[in-house]
């Protein structure tokens, strides 16, 4: 929105050149999506608390979760209203890019903002049947998956291979398939990692910080050859929507951190889930998210290893999935876990900057 007073502006003060410049505005949009999630926060959990809009806790869960009843939750909307706003102020809005990932991240929002709202009035922790969650999230996919393909050039059907610098994949019409599963898919796992406090939040922000690099590489001709990458000059505002992540889910992790004071619920991991799903899609870096984002990988596996196993041989791998349930029951504190399972998610973006330093060799 600024964008274009900016260039208007420069038209009769140059300076105003400065101001939209990107990397001002990936600051900008950073800082002001962190004042607005930390600004925000008391009030929301004060009003989430009046209302009596409280964590369902599973009946068959960790018992150490009971004492987590009285925690707000649907949190998530702090950080959607917090990236949204940041986003419409500092992002180029004429930019195609940037309404995909919003349909997308406002969408898969309101699913899960059905989701916990159900669970909440219910006082069931089965929310929105897993028939009509898949169903809308699939519609909101396929239909993104259709527009890029049918609104771009090639670029849209290319899978870069992370690690390799003269091997691209052209897989026509199967990148519709791609996206699909990378986008629901994303969304899916963020969900079920989102278990612990904090736990979810933390690899969102190393994972939209990864993306913050990668897009800006991709948007540049000299950064996108010399790393062999595809260029795609609408990446450019991409940086802005993952810095308002960044920034956002800093601020809110002030409140979600052991112990935390309120949850993000689905409303939050459903959205960002997609929306980190969706910038992949847009990069062309859906195997580099399946590094990056290992650590949401790790708890979606563990979950149909979990019910293949228990459906094919009646028996189980993990005393309990997602995975850090597992890790509960064994005796681990929840504050260990969080920590761990932090570290690993950093060593896995890390892992997924370092094959593209590796594409330049």
């Amino acid at each position: 929105m600024l964008v274009f007073l900016f260039d208007y502006l420069d038209g009769f003060y140059s300076y105003f050149n400065i101001i939209s410049n990107l990397i001002f505005r990936v600051i900008g949009s950073l800082l002001t999506s962190l004042y607005i999630s930390l600004y925000m926060g008391p009030y929301f959990i004060c009003w989430l608390k009046r209302l009596q809009i409280n964590q369902i806790v599973r009946n068959d869960g960790p018992k150490s979760h009971l004492s987590k009843r009285s925690t707000p939750t649907m949190g998530g909307l702090i950080i959607i209203i917090s990236v949204l706003v940041s986003t419409l102020i500092w992002s180029c809005l004429s930019n195609v890019y940037m309404w995909y990932v919003i349909t997308v991240f406002i969408g898969f929002g309101i699913i899960g903002f059905i989701d916990d709202y159900r669970k909440v009035i219910y006082k069931s922790s089965k929310g929105l049947t897993a028939k009509w969650k898949y169903l809308w999230m699939s519609v909101i996919s396929i239909i993104i998956s259709l527009l890029y393909f049918f609104s771009t050039n090639n670029i849209s059907t290319q899978l870069v291979i992370p690690f390799l610098k003269d091997f691209t994949l052209h897989i026509g019409l199967l990148s519709i398939i791609l996206s699909y599963i990378v986008i629901v898919g994303t969304g899916n796992a963020v969900n079920l990692t989102d278990g612990l406090d904090g736990l979810a939040i933390v690899p969102i922000i190393f994972v939209a910080t990864g993306f913050i690099i990668v897009s800006w590489l991709t948007s540049n001709t000299v950064f996108s050859e010399y790393f062999h990458i595809p260029y795609i000059m609408h990446a450019k505002e991409l940086v802005i929507f993952c810095a308002s992540i960044v920034g956002a889910g800093i601020g809110f992790l002030c409140f979600n951190i052991y112990p935390a004071k309120i949850f993000m619920g689905d409303v939050g991991s459903l959205a960002l889930g997609g929306a980190l799903g969706t910038v992949a899609v847009l990069l062309r870096q859906e195997l580099l998210l399946l590094i990056m984002g290992g650590i949401f990988v790790i708890e979606a596996c563990s979950v149909m290893l979990q019910v293949s196993s228990f459906k094919l041989f009646r028996c189980r791998i993990f005393l309990m999935a997602p995975i850090h349930h597992h890790y509960e029951l064994k005796g681990w504190s929840e504050p260990r876990i969080i920590l761990f399972f932090w570290v690993i998610s950093f060593i896995f973006v890390l892992l997924g900057l370092f094959s593209l330093h590796i594409r330049c060799l």
